[in-house]
């Protein structure tokens, strides 16, 4: 049961941090608008594919990843 509560207490942990990192987005004004970031838009029709800002968030999670794993 023990183990349990610990997932629980570390998911609401998760969730909270992706909530703060959700409602502080809009206020970086360059993310989703680096070079190769791709905004196609056609009558009717808008894609949107952020790949530069995809590399550069997959970079700095990775970092916190390795940080992470090495101070345990």
């Amino acid at each position: 049961m023990e183990v349990l509560g610990r997932g629980l207490v570390i998911l609401g942990v998760v969730f909270a941090l992706v909530g703060c990192v959700l409602w502080l987005a809009p206020q970086v004004p360059y993310l989703g608008k680096l070079p190769g970031d791709l905004r196609i838009e056609r009558a009717g029709f808008t894609l949107y594919f952020p790949i530069t800002s995809c590399v550069l968030l997959s970079a700095v999670l990775t970092l916190l990843a390795q940080l992470w794993s090495r101070l345990r």
